[in-house]
């Protein structure tokens, strides 16, 4: 295991290292956006199953989406709503999104802000990472730190003392996804939060 203190785990997040964190739902991966290949290599995880862009708050997140205005009016919302949160936006990428976050489909993106203090401090030193649950493609979400480090010893992770200090909150279960569509929103997997059904009005 690799475990490491505050400042290593983000100069090594910085240098293009897989790193992993606690969040507000499930321990992360986390890497570089343009480095995403190397979730999909640790995972062992199919190219059609995208990553999903993490930020310390959404004016970090909102240079890598593209809209109308009209449309980014109903993001925006959604952002003061639910973020920090277990909710992820999927929504049309900019060019800023390396293809490799996404190889099937380049053209959208997911994002979200989480409600977890660990990662909002490694997430604002940074900026956005491309994540995803710490576990090997097609089994359950590892849901802590030390089975993180038995599956992925080569991962750098922070030191006991580190995460005490800071007591991650997390609920256990993966983010709800919800896409922008040309109707509206699409929820693409039920998680931890429920959207109100004014969303969809």
């Amino acid at each position: 295991m690799t475990q490491v203190s505050m400042a290593t785990l983000i100069s090594g997040a910085l240098s293009g290292k897989l790193v992993s964190f606690p969040t507000d739902t499930v321990p992360a991966l986390a890497v570089l956006p343009h480095k995403s290949e190397l979730v999909f290599e640790a995972k062992r995880r199919p190219q059609d199953k995208p990553l999903i862009l993490m930020g310390a708050s959404p004016k970090s997140l909102w240079p890598f989406v593209q809209g109308t205005s009209a449309q980014r009016s109903i993001w925006e919302h959604m952002a003061v709503k639910y973020w920090p949160g277990a909710l992820t936006l999927v929504l049309p990428a900019s060019d800023k999104v390396p293809t490799v976050m996404n190889p099937s489909d380049p053209t959208t993106i997911g994002v979200r802000v989480p409600a977890s203090r660990i990662a909002i401090a490694i997430l604002s030193k940074t900026g956005p990472l491309a994540t995803t649950s710490a576990n090997y493609s097609g089994e359950p979400p590892l849901q802590t730190m030390a089975a993180v480090e038995v599956q992925f010893p080569e991962v750098l992770t922070l030191q006991p003392a580190e995460l005490e200090a800071i007591k991650p909150d997390k609920i256990g279960v993966p983010s709800t996804v919800a896409k922008w569509t040309s109707s509206g929103w699409e929820i693409l997997r039920a998680g931890g939060i429920e959207l109100d059904d004014s969303e969809f009005e």
